[in-house]
């Protein structure tokens, strides 16, 4: 804290002046590379401020962005963008960019329909040279890039900008072993805003840091290397250690410089004084890989974002100048809440239920559990693989780990969901928060897989909750079972408002439910749509035609017995859920074709998210627009039947 209290601020205080703001000047980085650097903390000032003022009208990622304004100004400022690459890791701290590289005209469109996407996207801008969302992957495409450029002959710098968080994941560390290994021209920018790696030590640091990016030194260092060479073998790797442990002691950075890159720092990345001779230094280098460690503030220069402990990472519109955030008020407790409460109780009854988080207790729940069992819950950091082969490991000794990452996440741990748990049939639990559509996050962060993935996967038991009563039976359910890996999935936002179970009950393996009796159409939902197939059915009544719901609970293993009893009692069966196609709609065609019942006239439709990624809108939008509402059921189903007379008109 001393170090933020006496960091160098002879910019900061600067007044503004009084003639038009910079930033009216600058639409995109080559007019920024106009200005003078004594410019600079104005526009930094004002692209803070313009930051501040738009995602208070469309919410947003706001603690990130705010973190690196000075670095998204010097970078964009030393060098050649679009040639040269920047790459931002996540995509959280990328709304300076978008104002600096001609978006800001639209900046408050963020994350609505046919606005701006939350993060770096390719079809957005030249400026956005990889699409992010999912976090750890910039180093990796950079380094793609990197060596792209090189055999194009091409001279090009590329800059991955990553965070402290995003370095925890093991595929930042495959690709800094890749880069090093190879030798590659390629800049990292290492935003430590946690300190988390290494404490800043002041202006002897960016003093080190600048003697070290430069050429002088870098040219004393190559001289002593060839020296070296001319000495005995025991004497130059005597000589070589020296130098790596005095750099390391002043400078920090070991680990980094044992895959291979060079390490500067940590120097300031609030400080525009540190920062732009630096990035030069490294810009204009021959060196291999870098890796450059600036220091962050999250929420840096907004107060409310300061004092908040999650530096106001994800915000909902907010008023300017007290940071409150406009929030509904729920009519239902979330589907998340429900989960978090319901496995406490689970656990207060069974001492071998633990929880597992990666990175995102909050966003799953487990941060509920954690607060009433914090010796039973784990939070591994963003990564996913390692938290399902760590929930192995903890099945295979007999506990019962609750291993919860939203749908979209558990893509990255897929091979270990297949190898090191369905293979050996080991009883880990997946909760799936963000099952279906998540709104203005986009596909990036849509639940849309799955219901795919899991069910192909030989003794998995993949369920589905209807509502947040279902929910809580799941939870019992899945701790009451030990026979194999199950997962059971539910959506983003609020329930339906049904009344709650003091405890869930353990439903039975494989059986579904009928929530309402008809004879002609039969309606079999999996998952989140069931309360629009139920309001569907009531309008379904009005023309004539006698529907029944059911509830099928379970993708895998199937209720075939309902499933049959659908398909022979009535005229049309539509299956609905909010997953892609190859999921539950195909193992039910799956059944009843390997069964015959295709045979017997029945008029099947299969319900799914269409074949598309759909960019973000609101959620409400994204079912209307995939067809899932109560509207597109009733289409389904008339078109199914054909020639009913009196169809509704639909709007």
């Amino acid at each position: 804290m001393q170090y933020w209290a006496n960091r160098s601020s002879r910019w900061k205080n600067r007044p503004l002046k009084p003639d038009t703001p910079l930033l009216d000047t600058v639409d995109t980085p080559d007019q920024l590379r106009q200005l003078s650097d004594e410019q600079l903390p104005q526009i930094a000032q004002e692209l803070r401020a313009e930051m501040i003022d738009a995602v208070s009208v469309t919410g947003g990622h706001l603690g990130a962005g705010l973190g690196v304004v000075e670095l998204t100004v010097a970078l964009h400022h030393v060098f050649e963008t679009p040639h040269d690459r920047i790459i931002w890791d996540v995509g959280h701290q990328c709304y300076p960019h978008k104002i600096l590289t001609g978006r800001r005209d639209r900046i408050r469109t963020l994350r609505k329909e046919n606005g701006l996407s939350g993060f770096t996207k390719r079809a957005e801008s030249e400026y956005d040279p990889f699409g992010a969302a999912h976090s750890s992957t910039s180093i990796s495409a950079g380094l793609g890039m990197a060596e792209a450029s090189r055999l194009a002959g091409v001279a090009r710098n590329v800059v991955s900008v990553i965070g402290d968080g995003s370095i925890t994941a093991g595929m930042a560390y495959e690709a800094m072993n890749n880069s090093g290994g190879i030798d590659a021209r390629q800049i990292v920018i290492l935003n430590d805003n946690d300190m988390s790696i290494a404490p800043p030590t002041g202006a002897m640091s960016h003093y080190l840091a600048r003697l070290v990016s430069g050429k002088t030194y870098r040219s004393v260092r190559e001289t002593a290397k060839q020296l070296s060479e001319k000495l005995p073998k025991f004497l130059a790797e005597k000589a070589r250690k020296t130098e790596e442990f005095a750099r390391g002691y002043w400078m920090g950075g070991t680990m980094f410089e044992e895959l291979g890159f060079y390490y500067v720092g940590p120097i300031d990345g609030h400080s525009l004084d540190a920062l732009l001779p630096i990035l030069r230094n490294v810009r204009d280098s021959d060196q291999g890989p870098i890796l450059v460690h600036v220091i962050t503030e999250k929420g840096k220069g907004y107060a409310p974002a300061e004092g908040a402990s999650d530096k106001l990472h994800a915000v909902a519109k907010f008023n300017v100048i007290t940071g409150e955030q406009t929030k509904s008020i729920p009519n239902a407790p979330s589907y998340t809440k429900v989960f978090g409460q319901s496995l406490v109780q689970e656990a207060e009854h069974d001492e071998k239920i633990v929880g597992i988080s990666a990175a995102m207790p909050g966003g799953t729940g487990i941060d509920i559990f954690g607060e009433a069992f914090p010796d039973r819950t784990y939070d591994v950091g963003i990564a996913e693989q390692h938290a399902v082969t760590f929930a192995a490991g903890m099945a295979s000794e007999g506990y019962k780990p609750f291993c919860a990452i939203y749908s979209t996440f558990l893509q990255r741990g897929y091979d270990q969901v297949v190898h090191d748990v369905s293979i050996q049939q080991l009883p880990v639990r997946f909760p799936i928060d963000r099952a279906g559509f998540v709104g203005a996050d986009g596909a990036t962060h849509a639940g849309s897989f799955d219901i795919a993935y899991l069910t192909c996967l030989p003794g998995f038991t993949v369920m589905a909750a209807a509502d947040e009563a279902e929910l809580k039976h799941m939870v019992a359910t899945a701790a009451a079972y030990d026979e194999g890996p199950l997962s059971f999935r539910y959506p983003r936002g609020e329930g339906v408002g049904v009344e709650l179970p003091d405890r869930g009950s353990v439903l039975e393996i494989g059986k579904g439910r009928i929530t309402r009796e008809g004879t002609k159409v039969a309606l079999l939902s999996f998952g989140s749509r069931h309360s629009d197939c139920l309001a569907a059915a009531e309008e379904l009544e009005d023309y004539g035609l006698s529907t029944t719901v059911a509830d099928a609970r379970f993708a895998k293993p199937l209720d075939t017995s309902l499933i049959e009893q659908l398909a022979l009692n009535h005229e049309v069966l539509i299956t609905v859920e909010e997953g892609s196609t190859g999921g539950f709609g195909a193992m039910v065609l799956h059944h009843l074709a390997a069964s015959g019942h295709l045979d017997r006239g029945v008029k099947i439709r299969t319900m799914t998210m269409p074949d598309v990624y759909l960019d973000q809108m609101s959620p409400e939008n994204m079912i209307r627009t995939a067809r899932l509402d109560k509207t597109g059921i009733l289409e389904t189903v008339f078109a199914a039947l054909g020639g009913v007379e009196a169809q509704p008109a639909l709007a």
